[in-house]
């Protein structure tokens, strides 16, 4: 403006200076709500700032991270999907999209996820030690369902047991699980130890209607037709 002076073009000047002022200082209240732990303010603010901001990969992880701890993982995915795509080379978005699916019990996605992580650095520590524990419990549940589709049903209980181990601290795999070994229970005609087992699922999930159908086809085999 100093160099092209212009009556016009000075009012737009001025008007995205004011813009950006009010931008940096809804930033630094985003920062400081983050850092007080008020997650749904900084949300609000990161909101406002990423109408107008939407290519800024560092505020998309910001607001991924507050959608974290606000119990939004979906949320939270689509902002670090973005994040990985504006910014080369996201190896921490990618690890922390695959946690999140793997958290949700989906360890196909977070296996693909982690893959992407590793493409781009094979030596990345966290993403590696991550992939083995997501690789060798898809691999467990892929060949207990094998079993299952084969009519192998001990094999198939033996395998999702060998799930539980792989991953107690997760609790959706256990409730999975569970679930599956009460299916092939009811399957190889054991329907006191299916109804056992499915019980425990519902208690957990009451509207599981796997879990539900299973059961019901125990009561069946125990003649309790009410049930």
């Amino acid at each position: 403006l100093k160099s092209n002076p212009s009556n016009n073009e000075e009012k737009e000047a001025q008007t995205q200076l004011t813009k950006s002022d009010e931008l940096q200082r809804l930033h630094s209240q985003a920062l400081s709500a983050y850092q007080q732990e008020d997650y749904k303010a900084a949300i609000s603010l990161l909101d406002e700032i990423l109408a107008v901001c939407v290519w800024d990969a560092e505020l998309r992880e910001l607001r991924a991270e507050c959608y974290i701890k606000e119990g939004e993982p979906s949320k939270a995915i689509s902002d670090l999907k973005a994040a990985a795509k504006l910014k080369n080379d996201n190896t921490e978005a990618f690890y922390k999209i695959s946690r999140i699916y793997y958290q949700l019990g989906d360890h196909e996605l977070s296996l693909s996820e982690v893959r992407e992580c590793l493409k781009l650095d094979q030596d990345h520590k966290q993403c590696f030690s991550l992939y083995k524990q997501v690789k060798k419990l898809n691999k467990q549940v892929e060949s207990a369902e094998e079993f299952i589709r084969e009519g192998r049903y001990e094999d198939a209980i033996s395998k999702y047991e060998s799930v539980m181990k792989t991953e107690p601290e997760v609790p959706i795999y256990s409730t999975r699980a569970k679930e599956r070994i009460c299916h092939c229970l009811s399957k190889n005609q054991q329907p006191t130890e299916a109804i056992k087992l499915c019980t425990e699922v519902l208690q957990l999930e009451p509207t599981n209607v796997n879990a539900l159908k299973d059961r019901a086809e125990a009561y069946l085999l125990e003649d309790m037709y009410e049930e």
